[in-house]
C-alpha cells in the first residue's frame, strides 16, 4: 500500500470521529446538565525503514533509510466538566449545582436492576406519592442513599446545602456527591455518570440553587468554528486520496502500456 494513501485514510477516520463528537455536542446544546465531550489524537509508532536486497548498496547489505510515521489514530475521548450557565425557572424542584459535585439518583435499567448514577441535570419533579424524581423517572437520593419523599400538598423550601423543609420542619437532605478523580467516571446516556473500579467517592462542595437549572456548557459558536475546521481537514485528506487515485490510474492505463 502506498504510504500517502494510508496516512490520508487515517486522517479521515480521525476527523470523522471528531465530527461525530462535535455534532453530538451541538445536538445537546440545550440539554439540561449536559457536559460537552472532546477527543484526542495520537501518532502511530514510527517504523524503522531499511533497504534489503537492493543492488545499489549490495544485495547482502541492509541499509537503514530512516523512520516513517504511518499516520494518526483516534485517541481517547474526554468530558469537559466545567460549569454551565444557569437559567432561572422559578420552580422549587428545579435545582442547579454551583461548584463541583453531582446529584445521586437510583437508576433502574430495562432488566429491572437498580444502581446509583450521578448527574448534574437537576430538572426534578414530584410524583403523585411525593417522591422526588428525575425527568426519566429515577428516584433522587438523600445523604443516606434513600429515596426522597415529601408531602406534595405542602410547599417546600430547599436551601443551599440541599435541606428540604416543609412547614418549618426538615423533611430530607439531598445528596451532593463528588469524586476525587473524574477519570474514573464513565458516561451513561447523555447526562448520567457511573463510577468504575478505582473511583473514590467524596462529599460534594457545590451549593444547590433552587429555582434554577444548569444548562449545557456547549458554546455553539466555538463548536461551529470547529465544525468548519474539521470539514476542511476531512476534505483535504479526501483530495489526497483522489490525487493518488488519479496518479495510479495514469500509471496503469498510460505509462504501463507496452510500446
Amino acid at each position: 500500500m502506498l504510504k500517502g494513501l494510508y496516512v490520508a485514510y487515517t486522517g479521515m477516520i480521525n476527523e470523522q470521529n471528531r465530527m461525530d463528537i462535535l455534532t453530538n455536542n451541538l445536538a445537546n446544546a440545550s440539554t439540561v446538565g449536559y457536559k460537552k465531550e472532546g477527543s484526542t489524537s495520537e501518532a502511530f509508532d514510527e517504523i524503522l525503514t531499511v533497504k534489503i536486497r537492493d543492488a545499489s548498496v549490495g544485495r547482502r547489505l541492509v541499509q537503514p533509510v530512516g523512520t516513517n510515521n504511518p499516520g494518526v489514530k483516534v485517541g481517547e475521548n474526554y468530558t469537559d466538566f466545567t460549569q454551565g450557565s444557569f437559567r432561572g425557572t422559578g420552580n422549587t424542584y428545579d435545582l442547579a449545582l454551583a461548584g463541583e459535585g453531582f446529584f445521586a439518583v437510583e437508576f433502574t435499567n430495562k432488566a429491572g436492576d437498580t444502581s446509583t448514577m450521578y448527574t448534574r441535570a437537576g430538572q426534578f419533579t414530584l410524583d403523585r406519592d411525593g417522591y422526588l424524581r428525575t425527568d426519566d423517572g429515577d428516584y433522587v437520593l438523600d445523604q443516606q442513599n434513600r429515596r426522597i419523599r415529601v408531602n406534595p400538598l405542602y410547599e417546600s423550601q430547599i436551601d443551599a446545602n440541599g435541606t428540604i423543609t416543609q412547614n418549618g420542619r426538615t423533611v430530607a437532605r439531598i445528596q451532593v456527591a463528588d469524586f476525587e478523580d473524574y477519570n474514573y467516571l464513565e458516561k451513561y446516556a447523555e447526562t448520567y455518570y457511573r463510577p468504575v473500579e478505582g473511583a473514590r467517592l467524596t462529599e460534594g462542595t457545590a451549593e444547590i440553587k433552587s429555582g434554577y437549572l444548569e444548562m449545557a456548557n456547549v458554546q455553539i459558536v466555538s463548536e461551529m468554528v470547529n465544525l468548519i475546521s474539521i470539514a476542511r481537514a476531512y476534505e483535504s485528506n479526501q483530495k489526497i486520496i483522489q490525487t493518488y487515485d488519479n496518479t495510479l490510474e495514469t500509471a496503469v492505463n498510460q505509462l504501463g502500456k507496452l510500446g
